[in-house]
């Protein structure tokens, strides 16, 4: 009887800096030529989509990302595969992860810190164990991070958008939006009482966005979590919201249903 061929181990990269990307491929490389890297993404709603649909047995996340952290990518991705976060902030967050569910690297990787990591992934995947679920740990990782230097000085917030409608150009506060849907080259713009299409793509607002008011919750939806009203679960396990000041539902994808676990 004929052997069964090994399996070949996958990974992802995700970073939103195009060198610390190409190191890191050039580093696995060297460090585990076996390994074959089936995604690259800039941000992190690529990520978490990369993920759902490639299947890979490692993620390798930057944990500062648009769109979604590296730790909401996680928590998106918990269980379905090994999650090695980077990072160029040490101190307090190297604790949380000396439970040994993950490894992280820490920015400028070194070889002999990564070969460290691959040799721990490799026992994991030759274990046959599932991925660890990360919810805990990413709970106690996000407590513990905290801003580090200039380049992680929190980003300037969106204030107003503005919309042409004809000859008139509508002013938006940001406070007042409900939600934002992606359209095709535009935004939707949506408060409870007026809407209106901005020029702008909805990746662009969205890192303009506080990331604990507004939750991404599909590939083309970010809402305000404060406007939320219930999410229902209906019988094929499909959530949808449904909103304190509008009546339009809005869908969310299996990538962010993590937001929605009970408590």
């Amino acid at each position: 009887m004929n052997a069964k061929p090994p399996t070949v181990p996958t990974a992802l990269i995700a970073d939103d800096e195009d060198l610390p990307r190409a190191d890191l491929r050039r580093m696995l490389a060297q460090a585990w030529p076996g390994l074959q890297i089936v995604a690259e993404c800039e941000h992190g709603p690529a990520a978490v989509e990369a993920i759902q649909a490639l299947q890979p047995d490692i993620a390798f996340l930057d944990i500062r990302m648009p769109g979604a952290s590296g730790l909401e990518v996680a928590r998106a991705a918990s269980g379905r595969c090994h999650t090695v976060f980077t990072t160029a902030y040490d101190s307090h967050a190297v604790a949380a992860f000396e439970a040994g569910a993950v490894d992280y690297l820490l920015k400028p990787i070194a070889a002999a810190r990564l070969a460290q990591t691959v040799a721990r992934l490799r026992e994991r995947l030759a274990g046959n164990g599932a991925a660890p679920d990360l919810d805990e740990l990413v709970g106690r990782l996000s407590q513990r991070l905290q801003p580090r230097g200039p380049r992680d000085e929190a980003a300037p917030r969106l204030r107003w958008l503005s919309a042409s409608v004809g000859d008139t150009i509508k002013m938006f506060s940001i406070d007042e939006v409900l939600f934002f849907q992606s359209d095709e080259k535009y935004t939707r713009v949506v408060t409870a009482v007026d809407e209106a299409h901005v020029r702008k793509p909805l990746r662009e607002i969205a890192d303009g966005l506080d990331p604990e008011a507004f939750w991404q919750v599909h590939r083309g939806v970010v809402v305000r979590a404060a406007a939320i009203a219930r999410a229902q679960r209906d019988e094929l396990g499909r959530i949808t919201l449904h909103l304190k000041q509008h009546p339009e539902k809005l869908q969310v994808s299996q990538a962010w249903a993590w937001r929605f676990k009970p408590m």
